[in-house]
């Protein structure tokens, strides 16, 4: 139970929030509260700030905090010893990945691991680039799918090399164009794929100088497929997520061709639990047979 405390107390600083503490750790609000009135009763000491917008640490809880987290990290070292005792009977693999890979390449790559470990359960989480590279650093999943660059001080191993494609409607007057003009990106209404972070698409469009006339932002592949299908403007998606995508739309690549590096990231492999270690070896089956 104290590890329990002291985990929750971790993530409530991570996020800032009783509520979002709680989401993470599959408790409720209240429960997460209760614990964490317990440790101040307990120790005597105030260790968070409670406001309307949330929580804060207080100068007591940043002094504890460093030995909460050694105890924490101990604690998950102890039980990768005991998982891997047991022969990965057992375990939680937390991936970070966007929707493309979660589509097309998970499934494949799960399927064929679970074939082998069928006890090994699996907890999926979906965001943007920078959402999951902190997610690896602040230990919130096991390993993550990323776009190069990746911050430094993770380890990484790169994928494949994964075309920008121009998507219209069907019948657009530059579909039968053999690729497509830079040129033409800022002449028509534009449905941008990102969310926040750093996003490729409009990185490729400030390298050219392109200033597109943005109608539409996203980070959701298959809503700016909709969109482009209905006529509403033209975008720029990864080729991986246009596969087997059921649109009426037409796919053309730039006239200078563009890419996107995917790799997957791992905080220190070293410390990686054998059920994660042993999925890393699965990545090779992330396409079809």
């Amino acid at each position: 139970m104290s590890i329990q405390k002291y985990l929750a107390f971790i993530k409530t600083v991570e996020y800032g929030s009783l509520t979002k503490a709680a989401e993470a750790l599959g408790y409720t609000q209240s429960g997460i509260s209760h614990m964490m009135n317990d440790l101040e009763a307990e120790w005597g000491i105030a260790l968070l700030e409670r406001k309307r917008s949330g929580v804060r640490i207080t100068s007591d809880g940043l002094k504890i905090l460093p030995h909460l987290q050694n105890v924490c990290h101990a604690h998950q070292k102890l039980l990768t010893e005991i998982e891997e005792l047991h022969g990965l009977n057992s375990g939680l693999i937390r991936v970070g990945t966007f929707s493309s890979v979660a589509t097309h390449w998970l499934p494949n790559m799960i399927k064929s691991f679970q074939k082998d470990y069928p006890n090994i359960e699996f907890e999926l989480l979906l965001g943007d680039y920078t959402e999951i590279e902190s997610w690896i650093i602040q230990g919130r999943v096991d390993c993550g799918f990323l776009t190069f660059p990746f911050n430094p001080d993770l380890e990484s191993v790169f994928l494949e090399r994964d075309r920008l494609l121009v998507i219209l409607p069907e019948h657009h007057p530059l579909a039968e164009r053999e690729s497509f003009p830079l040129g033409a990106l800022a002449e028509e209404p534009f449905m941008l794929l990102e969310k926040g972070g750093r996003g490729e698409i409009a990185e490729i469009l400030k390298m050219h100088h392109i200033v597109p006339n943005v109608r539409f932002t996203t980070w959701d592949d298959y809503a700016i497929m909709a969109m482009v299908e209905n006529g509403l403007g033209i975008s720029i998606l990864p080729e991986l997520i246009l596969k087997r995508n059921p649109y009426r739309i037409v796919q053309k690549e730039l006239e200078v061709p563009a890419y996107r590096e995917i790799g997957l990231a791992i905080k220190d492999s070293k410390t990686a639990s054998l059920a994660v270690k042993r999925f890393l070896q699965y990545l090779q089956y992330r396409h079809r047979d």
